[in-house]
C-alpha cells in the first residue's frame, strides 16, 4: 500500500501519458481512467499504472473509479484531463454533439472533482487539478462547442479553489495555450519547442502539486515561446 496515489481522468497518449510516466517515476501509484483502456496497454507496461474503464459523465462509473483508487492507498493527487469538443459554425453545430461536449468537459469535471473533494476533506489534504485550454478564457468564432465546456470547467475550478483552499486542499486550473507536441514531433523539421512539450507540462503540474501552501497557485498559463497572447 502506498500513500501517494494519483488519479488521471481522461488518459491517453499525450499529456496524460507524460503525467503518468513522471508520477510513476516519482513513486506515485497511478490510476488511469479512460473509456477505452485497451489503448493504454503500452503505457501500463511502462509505468505499472492501473487502468479503470470510466465514463466521466456517469455517476456510478466515476464512483467506481475512486473506489478502485481507494484500494491502492491514500489519494494524493487527482487530475481531470478529459475534454469534449464540438467545432463549427453556430448555425450548423449538432446539438447532440454540443450536449456531449458539455457533459464530458464540464459535468465530468464536476463528478471527478466532487469525488476527489469528498476524500480530501476527510483526510485533510490533497490536490485537484483541471486541464484547460485557450478556449477557457477566449471564445473564438466557430468554437462555441469547445469554449462552453472549457469556460464551465474553469468556473468549477475557481469555485472549488475558493471553497477548498482554506481546508488545505489545493485546487488548480491549467490553461494550455497552444498545441501540444506529439512524440512524432521529435522528427519534425521545425524546432520541437515551437509546440508545448507534454513532458514539460507534466513537470509544471508536479511542481504545483509540491508547492508550499503559503504560496499556492490556483491558475497557471503555459504556452510555447512563439505563441502570441
Amino acid at each position: 500500500m502506498t500513500s501517494n496515489v494519483a488519479v488521471i481522468a481522461g488518459a491517453g497518449s499525450g499529456l496524460s501519458a507524460s503525467l503518468a510516466r513522471l508520477l510513476a517515476g516519482q513513486g506515485f501509484r497511478v490510476v488511469l481512467a479512460a473509456r477505452d483502456i485497451q489503448k493504454l496497454d503500452a503505457l501500463l507496461a511502462q509505468t505499472g499504472a492501473q487502468a479503470v474503464a470510466t465514463d466521466v459523465c456517469d455517476i456510478a462509473s466515476v464512483e467506481h473509479l475512486f473506489e478502485v483508487a481507494d484500494k491502492a492507498g491514500q489519494l494524493s493527487l487527482v487530475i481531470f484531463n478529459a475534454s469534449g469538443r464540438a467545432r463549427g459554425p453556430i448555425a450548423e453545430l449538432d446539438p447532440e454533439a454540443v450536449r456531449q461536449a458539455l457533459l464530458v468537459g464540464a459535468y465530468g469535471g464536476f463528478l471527478v472533482g466532487q469525488q476527489a473533494a469528498r476524500r480530501f476533506l476527510a483526510q485533510g489534504s490533497g490536490s485537484i487539478f483541471f486541464t484547460g485550454a485557450t478556449a477557457s478564457v477566449k471564445g473564438f468564432a466557430g468554437s462555441a462547442g469547445f469554449a462552453m465546456p472549457k469556460f464551465g470547467l474553469r468556473g468549477l475550478a475557481q469555485s472549488m479553489a475558493r471553497e477548498l483552499a482554506p481546508k488545505n486542499i489545493h485546487v488548480a486550473h491549467f490553461i494550455i495555450d497552444g498545441a501540444i507536441a506529439p512524440a512524432a514531433s521529435e522528427q519534425a523539421s521545425e524546432p520541437q519547442d515551437r509546440r508545448l512539450s507534454p513532458d514539460a507540462i507534466a513537470e509544471a503540474y508536479l511542481g504545483i502539486h509540491r508547492q508550499h501552501r503559503s504560496a499556492w497557485t490556483w491558475e497557471m498559463e503555459l504556452r510555447p515561446w512563439v505563441e502570441s497572447f
